[in-house]
């Protein structure tokens, strides 16, 4: 199923995904990796999955996010709430 979340925080970082036409997050939304990274992050959790991860993510070919990096996206997204846990 494509996305049709809104992910208004999340698109504001897809220019700054490098492109990726291969691997396990080929197709699927880079904005869906990076809010699943923000809560990951936030939570600081230590054991994560990421082919598990990746394959509920939803797919996505649309606009802003066809061929992002989802690996790249999620990193950057546990990065975010990492460092936002810390003001909460």
């Amino acid at each position: 199923m494509a996305c049709k979340k809104n992910h208004s925080i999340a698109d504001e970082h897809m220019r700054n995904i490098p492109i990726d036409q291969g691997g396990v997050g080929r197709h699927k939304c880079a904005s869906c990796a990076y809010d699943k990274g923000y809560i990951d992050g936030l939570e600081r959790k230590e054991v994560i999955n990421l082919s598990i991860l990746f394959d509920s993510l939803e797919e996505s070919q649309a606009g802003i996010h066809r061929h992002k990096s989802t690996h790249v996206a999620y990193a950057l997204g546990y990065q975010n709430g990492v460092i936002d846990s810390y003001s909460k």
